[in-house]
């Protein structure tokens, strides 16, 4: 019985600080080379197995917001940037959503690709409201689509979203 209280005890305060950490609302920003910034929140993994995987988050120029996806594996990059096509998401309302495609993204001299993609005015208030809990990205070539099931963070893009639009509401004050 005490090796179960304390095996009890270990995993309510792992739950307990990884929730805590996950919930933190800590906005980081960049610099790009053409001198433009953009602010995000740490990546979170939304699907992982050892045959694939897909992280992401919400990235804003405080103009505009987008969903940045990292799928792995991905495609060589092509001629002519071919994966262009919209994001269809799934949410917890039963309902699909698309998501346009925005910008693909090869960098650490292609060995990580990023495809973002614009959150539209009407697709904020869908997303603040609903989980995610599929993605399906057009990968082209043999594979096609494939789908992401969420298993992982399904409410983390509602959280990033909502931790943005709160940071905006106070600096207006």
């Amino acid at each position: 019985m005490n090796a179960f209280i304390k095996k009890t005890v270990l995993i309510s305060g792992f739950i307990a600080i990884s929730l805590i950490s996950f919930s933190q609302c800590e906005i980081l920003n960049r610099v790009s080379p053409d001198g433009s910034m953009t602010y995000y929140i740490e990546p979170v993994n939304f699907y992982w197995t050892k045959a694939k995987s897909l992280t992401g988050g919400i990235v804003t120029d405080k103009e505009s917001y987008f969903l940045e996806l990292q799928p792995v594996p991905f495609p060589e990059k092509p001629a002519g940037n071919e994966l262009k096509d919209n994001l269809e998401l799934k949410l917890s309302d039963g309902k699909s959503y698309m998501l346009e495609h925005y910008d693909t993204r090869y960098i650490h001299k292609d060995t990580v690709m990023k495809l973002v993609y614009l959150i539209g005015k009407k697709d904020l208030d869908i997303l603040l409201n609903f989980e995610v809990t599929e993605a399906k990205i057009n990968m082209k070539g043999d594979e096609g689509v494939r789908t992401y099931v969420f298993k992982l963070h399904k409410d983390a893009l509602k959280e990033q979203l909502d931790c943005f639009l709160k940071e905006e509401k106070e600096k207006k004050k």
